[in-house]
């Protein structure tokens, strides 16, 4: 499959603190199989569980909502809300954590782009701007997003509490870590991003002043959780599932959230590039790559995701420094097994996008099922 004897990507890696088993990581994907409540299934167990049996070195949970306000973005999501929810929790991590991989949540705020919440029928954002293009049909939307409500500071207050309290919630349901989601379009990248947010006070305007919602949100985890052995990540990217052509202004503005996010005591920052050929979709306007910027600025440890599934260019990646670990999606899905496939090297499935349609959902038995009552 490769002509590497062994390649770059099964190669262990310390990550803060702590010895991976390779470079590879699950990464979040949106799955809408919880109960209607939010609580995890058992089919979700044995989803999560099959990669770190696969030989996936490090699991992170799909976005989990964070309150009861507006964090939550499609029905069937799970949340980390109840007592109920980090119960159900529990078993999913020590599965991760039996197959040899370590596991994160990853912590969401759907905020404007929220189209199956039930708590609310509103949505809230930093602007009253309707979001761009359609809700996701694969996740149970239909139709233009419905345009928010700009959130007041009690509004902003609510969602910094949610967080913290999502993280406390995924310590005590076993988890390594979390990682507070600020990318793809949801709340936090909302804040960041300069079209949806037209404000004018200390979070609106400036780079600086945009960011720093998200480092807030890190600071206040940080402080509820000052050990250094729970990890507390970011995920960033330019695009969003609402908005493929999004970039940010140019690297000077990468160094500002990059740095901004070091100085708030994030642990590692993931970043979400643009498709598979990745090494041009994630270049900046100086011809570094956005991943490689991250690294330098910070000297955080970098995870990269985009393509990484094309086992040559996710090889390049790592030879040439761009980033520490690599993250699959879709290639996951279709291989959950992959690190033990490439190990042995043997072909990869192709994902085939019937996975996500009708409905991106699983059937009892944790695969994937094409939902024709949907």
């Amino acid at each position: 499959m490769t002509d590497f004897a062994v390649h770059p990507a099964l190669e262990p890696v310390t990550l803060i603190g702590a010895k991976l088993a390779n470079r590879l990581a699950v990464a979040p994907m949106t799955r809408v199989s919880a109960r209607e409540d939010g609580t995890p299934t058992g089919a979700m167990a044995r989803y999560y569980s099959a990669f770190a049996s696969g030989g996936f070195g490090l699991v992170i949970t799909e976005g989990t909502y964070t309150d009861t306000q507006y964090s939550q973005g499609y029905f069937f999501q799970p949340g980390i809300v109840t007592e109920s929810h980090v119960k159900a929790w529990r078993p999913i991590v020590e599965s991760i954590h039996a197959g040899g991989a370590y596991a994160v949540m990853q912590l969401m705020h759907a905020g404007a782009l929220s189209q199956g919440n039930r708590f609310r029928t509103d949505t809230a954002g930093p602007s009253a701007v309707p979001p761009k293009g359609q809700m996701m049909p694969e996740y149970g939307g239909s139709g233009p997003w419905p345009t928010p409500r700009a959130m007041n500071d009690d509004d902003i207050e609510t969602a910094i509490q949610g967080f913290v309290a999502a993280a406390l919630n995924a310590r005590r349901a076993g988890f390594d870590g979390v990682e507070v989601h600020a990318a793809n379009g949801y709340l936090l990248d909302q804040f960041l991003t300069n079209y949806t947010n037209l404000r004018c006070d200390a979070y609106g305007g400036s780079v600086p002043n945009r960011i720093r919602l998200t480092s807030q949100v890190v600071q206040r985890i940080r402080a509820e959780i000052p050990d250094e052995g729970f990890w507390i990540g970011v995920r960033l990217s330019q695009t969003k599932v609402n908005d493929f052509q999004y970039r940010w202004a140019g690297s000077d503005d990468a160094r500002v959230v990059f740095t901004s996010l070091a100085d708030a005591g994030a642990d590692y920052l993931h970043v979400a590039s643009e498709g598979r050929d990745w090494i041009e979709t994630a270049r900046l306007d100086d011809g570094d790559t956005i991943t490689a910027l991250a690294k330098k600025v910070t000297g955080l440890p970098v995870i990269a995701n985009g393509g990484m599934h094309d086992m040559t260019q996710a090889a390049r990646l790592l030879e040439e420094g761009h980033a520490d670990v690599l993250s699959l999606g879709r290639g996951a899905l279709a291989n959950p097994d992959l690190p033990n496939r490439v190990a042995c090297g043997q072909e990869l499935e192709i994902f085939d996008h019937a996975m996500l349609q009708p409905r991106a959902s699983l059937d009892n038995a944790g695969t994937w099922r094409r939902d024709t009552s949907a």
